[in-house]
């Protein structure tokens, strides 16, 4: 595996004590991944050729792998759409923010880029069009969803021939995503083992840094269309890291079709409350729909 990190331990998991932010139920987190993996959930609907690769959040610390993770194939399946959910590096040795995000450390980045490749030349196996293949994450999910979509090119040596086909998202779905702002990656440049610096030709040059972009993720007219879902009460990642992406998104030319909600906080996935918020899936299914995906 490119860019290989030293851990203190076996992976493992952790259920929290109490039930998650008034859903009802914990949450079960996964940490110190160092094997990444990828898993394939078929479509128990009528198939239609359409796959999403899954990023569960976790601040780049660890993985919420039912909440925003397994959860989210028992939702897509019935609907026809084949799952596959990653378990990306995240290690627990070192301080924050260890395999994200970028440049920091690109394992994450590393492993959406190798699996959408995987997913794309296993396509006919896996009775997926190779042309409807997109990506959804949550919260550092949703980062990592960004960093794909603008980073088309494998930022690794090449393994094999599955690394020579596409890693371009055809659709790109960031729920709540973090680090897009500049004003975030001001933050992120105080992160971390190592320290980095934005060009102060950048910084300059953006009067407003809330709602510029983070320059590590750079969004060009070939970036995938896009859903993003934010709620403005998110104390986690700030509404502006949606806006900032939608933004740039919309002057590069890209589809993009963004949804903001008063309330709603972060960390969600897609558990029932009572807050209209709650309805987002039903906002995706009818976005696929309109975009060609499905009908």
């Amino acid at each position: 595996m490119p860019d290989p990190q030293l851990t203190s331990g076996p992976e493992f998991e952790e259920t929290t004590p109490k039930a998650w932010q008034g859903t009802g139920r914990p949450v079960t987190g996964i940490s110190n991944v160092t094997r990444p993996t990828m898993t394939v959930y078929g479509p128990t609907g009528s198939n239609t050729g359409v796959a999403v690769v899954v990023f569960p959040g976790g601040g780049y610390q660890g993985l919420a792998i039912d909440l925003e993770g397994t959860e989210v194939c028992d939702w897509l399946t019935p609907r026809g759409i084949t799952c596959v959910l990653l378990k990306y590096r995240v290690t627990d040795v070192g301080p924050y923010p260890k395999s994200g995000p970028y440049p920091e450390s690109p394992m994450a980045l590393e492993d959406a880029q190798r699996t959408i490749g995987l997913v794309r030349f296993h396509a006919a196996g896996l009775h997926v069009d190779p042309h409807k293949i997109g990506v959804l994450g949550f919260s550092s999910g949703g980062h990592l969803v960004a960093a794909v979509s603008t980073h088309t090119q494998r930022i690794y040596p090449l393994v094999d021939a599955a690394d020579k086909v596409s890693c371009r998202p055809d659709f790109a779905i960031p729920i709540y995503p973090g680090h897009l702002s500049l004003s975030a990656a001001e933050w992120d440049t105080h992160q971390g083992r190592t320290k980095y610096s934005i060009p102060q030709s950048i910084l300059k040059s953006c009067q407003n840094h809330e709602l510029c972009l983070n320059p590590e993720i750079p969004v060009t007219s070939q970036t995938p269309p896009t859903f993003l879902l934010q709620s403005e009460d998110d104390h986690v990642d700030n509404v502006d890291d949606a806006l900032a992406y939608y933004i740039a998104l919309k002057n590069a030319g890209v589809p993009v079709e963004m949804h903001l909600y008063a309330q709603g906080g972060h960390a969600f996935g897609l558990r029932r409350t009572n807050l209209p918020i709650t309805d987002w899936p039903e906002l995706v299914d009818k976005w696929l729909s309109s975009i060609g995906m499905t009908h």
